[in-house]
């Protein structure tokens, strides 16, 4: 059981690990740089990451993030220390968090943009992207952030975790 409980630990911090660099990375290169674009190039850009973006090994991390998460907070409930498990809870409810603003901000605001259609057939480009940059932008950085807190939660989970085993052996 102690392998069970370190390996969900080690998967979970890993996958929200992975998720936070992704949304942070957009948050600090990608959308600073598109901000440089046309409305057209923009948009086209935007239409095409969205597309791309939903192939198997992103969702196997995003929703796999989720499955560890939880796997973490199951496994490790009766731990020796209980701070593993409120670390483990504080890692799960904030990635539960980040899910959220992902699916309740981020891709309808994708599905809003896809359907405005092909840019060069949009006759107002600038009020598509008015209406997309700034919102999109301001849910990415908050849910950079709260996958930030979750990959924190998992990563103290985990060191205390380590602790408890050095004290064990």
């Amino acid at each position: 059981m102690r392998t069970a409980r370190a390996a969900t630990l080690v998967l979970a911090t890993v996958l929200a690990g992975l998720t936070a660099g992704l949304f942070a990375g957009f948050a600090y290169s990608v959308m600073p740089g598109l901000r440089r674009s046309s409305d057209t190039a923009f948009v086209e850009v935007m239409q095409n990451i969205n597309v791309v973006i939903v192939n198997p090994l992103f969702m196997t991390l995003f929703m796999g993030g989720l499955v560890a998460g939880l796997a973490a907070v199951v496994t490790n409930w009766r731990s020796d220390d209980p701070a593993v498990r409120y670390w483990a809870i504080a890692g799960f409810v904030c990635y539960v968090v980040m899910f959220g603003i992902t699916s309740g901000a981020n891709v309808p605001l994708n599905d809003k943009l896809a359907a405005a259609g092909d840019p060069a057939q949009i006759a107002d480009l600038a009020a598509v992207r008015a209406q997309f940059e700034g919102p999109w932008v301001a849910w990415n950085i908050a849910r950079a952030i709260v996958n930030v807190g979750a990959l924190g939660g998992f990563a103290l989970a985990l060191l205390r975790f380590r602790r408890t085993a050095d004290r064990a052996a």
